[in-house]
């Protein structure tokens, strides 16, 4: 009997299921999506400008009821994704989030709290660089519902981005590629290219899809090593909240009532290149020593 080298990949593997079944479940998920956004066309205007892309359609909604709209989508892809896991794989939710008996929501937490100490002073530090570039945009009774619909929303919404990417998709390609780098690779890809129609993307740029790209490898790596997805749900929940309710731009794929707004011309920052080169690599070299993970070769690679 050979010896498991990554518990996250191999404890569900007694199943079986040959990755078409992986991706028939995405197709399910994929449905309940798109059910979930069919509220949102009750709120597309009769008359619609022939030029207007996008969000744009949107722009007469109030921002709290468009976020609200935009996230709903989520909270019918993990009923997707609870049905197929269930009915499709016969398996427990548990056994894509962590190979762990139980989820170890102190990994959530202790993720969740250091990113915000993170970007928050990261944030600091650009606005006091360059100050002009944002303003004051905080409006009490506005961002009090803000506060409300990010902190009930964003969580599931990032969290079912984490099951689908690094807990179900990860997991069913490594069935049939039988190694751990081209999955990690793929949903990298595949995370980064799904934010090519956001709104930021067309501002800045193409070169954006370093960030994105860069960001699933980061969260994909830290999933691998530490065999499941519980400090990666932690960093992106912890990522979208700040993104809502900190600072917002008219070009942003969450335009909010945040506190501040950034007025600044949009560009491609060498910030982007500081997360994916430096930041990620100095939080996986810590999270390494706190949680004594081993054998990089084997879990990432074999």
């Amino acid at each position: 009997m050979g010896v498991k080298i990554n518990r996250f990949l191999e404890d569900f593997s007694i199943e079986k299921k040959p990755l078409g079944f992986y991706l028939l479940g995405s197709l399910v998920v994929l449905i309940f999506s798109i059910i979930g956004q069919i509220p949102m066309f009750f709120f597309i205007p009769n008359e619609i400008n022939t030029y207007t892309e996008g969000l744009d359609i949107f722009s007469s909604l109030d921002k709290n009821l468009l976020l609200f709209l935009l996230l709903l989508p989520s909270a019918f892809s993990f009923l997707g994704l609870w049905f197929v896991v269930k009915q499709i794989h016969y398996r427990s939710l548990v056994s894509i989030i962590t190979s762990r008996t139980n989820i170890d929501f102190k990994r959530f937490r202790f993720a969740f709290i250091l990113w915000s100490i993170i970007s928050i002073s990261i944030f600091i530090i650009e606005i006091l660089i360059n100050p002009t570039d944002y303003e004051w945009n905080f409006n009490f009774s506005k961002f009090l519902v803000l506060f409300f619909i990010s902190f009930i929303m964003i969580p599931i919404q990032s969290i079912v981005e984490e099951l689908i990417f690094r807990g179900y998709l990860m997991q069913g390609f490594s069935v049939f590629f039988k190694n751990r780098l081209l999955p990690l690779l793929i949903t990298s890809i595949i995370f980064g290219l799904l934010h090519i129609l956001n709104p930021e993307i067309q501002k800045i740029g193409y070169g954006l899809l370093i960030y994105y790209v860069g960001t699933g490898m980061f969260f994909g790596i830290v999933t691998l090593m530490d065999e499941g997805v519980e400090l990666s749900s932690g960093f992106h929940v912890s990522n979208n909240l700040v993104a809502s309710l900190l600072v917002t731009a008219d070009w942003t794929a969450f335009e909010t009532y945040s506190i501040f707004k950034f007025v600044g011309n949009p560009y491609f920052s060498k910030e982007v290149l500081l997360y994916v080169f430096i930041i990620y690599p100095s939080i996986i070299f810590f999270l390494s020593k706190k949680y004594k993970w081993s054998t990089w070769k084997t879990k990432l690679l074999s």
